[in-house]
């Protein structure tokens, strides 16, 4: 499945780019915000882009390939921005984005165990091919301690069942280890009550999620990433960034807040921009997203 960019106007035109600005986008994806700006902002727009996914970084390289916008794309996380910045002797960008929403690629093709729809290895790595000594969604299901898995479910899941949960995964990774999606499907539904597992989502849905937000450190690589983002912020530049769940969106809710009273920054808009009924109609994944927008003083 291709890919659309969630609320892709309203990020782009709120981050109101000037002729010979410097835009970094964190979460480059497929390109299609970065290309946006490219076409809406003009060709004298230098775009940096950053992704951890080097299946990612090829898609985007094919967007860019007619575009006459200078472009660096960076395997990466955005965590690590100032570094990249510092390699490409890059002091202060105007305008940056981050869609913190995991793409359709990765939940469709990547074959990396992201959606409990599909049977795949248990690996959720943001990493097309990631080594030996990184954690994978196969390493938390069959070594951490029950006490461990709990927690992470309770919180980055926010799975009510999440005791229940852990205890039976734990048992029944004595039998044989959890290999793939389907097997860690099962588990969960055998621990879950009858109503639940009819519910109005997936039972698997907040254990998926607190898994691969574990896997990839994805809360601290989003506070990293804020704190170097806006250090990196020309005076004027505006920081967007667009959350899918409640964990990431009051991460960056409480950050905007803190420079806002620091009276380094102002909100663009007080509350979240959200998606329209039609963009939610068109692109269902769509409707969780919330948009907010700083602008560095």
């Amino acid at each position: 499945m291709t890919h659309i960019p969630v609320l892709l106007k309203e990020a782009v035109l709120g981050l109101d780019l000037k002729s010979g600005n410097t835009y970094l986008d964190g979460t480059l994806g497929s390109g299609g915000h970065a290309r946006f700006v490219c076409e809406h902002f003009g060709p004298s727009i230098r775009v940096i882009g950053i992704d951890r996914d080097l299946d990612a970084i090829n898609r985007a390289e094919g967007t860019f390939k007619y575009l006459p916008n200078e472009h660096h794309f960076v395997l990466d996380e955005f965590r690590n921005l100032d570094n990249v910045l510092s390699n490409l002797h890059i002091e202060k960008v105007d305008g940056i984005l981050f869609d913190l929403g995991i793409s359709s690629p990765h939940v469709d093709t990547s074959g990396r165990g992201f959606s409990f729809m599909r049977d795949e290895p248990l690996l959720m790595t943001m990493q097309k091919d990631p080594k030996e000594d990184v954690m994978t969604a196969y390493d938390i299901v069959n070594t951490w301690a029950e006490e461990n898995l709990e927690t992470i479910l309770r919180y980055y899941g926010e799975e009510k069942y999440s005791r229940r949960i852990a205890r039976n995964i734990v048992s029944k990774r004595e039998e044989k280890p959890i290999k793939t999606t389907f097997e860690l499907v099962a588990i969960i539904k055998e621990a879950v009550p009858a109503l639940y597992r009819f519910g109005r989502i997936h039972p698997a849905t907040r254990t998926f999620q607190a898994i691969r937000i574990a896997v990839n450190d994805e809360l601290e690589n989003i506070k990293e990433g804020l704190k170097k983002g806006f250090d990196s912020l020309a005076p004027g530049g505006t920081f967007a960034v667009i959350s899918f769940h409640s964990l990431e969106d009051r991460i960056v809710k409480h950050f905007f807040q803190d420079k806002v009273k620091e009276e380094t920054a102002f909100l663009i808009q007080r509350k979240p921009i959200i998606p329209t009924d039609e963009e939610i109609e068109s692109n269902p994944r769509s409707r969780s997203s919330k948009l907010r927008i700083i602008r560095k003083l």
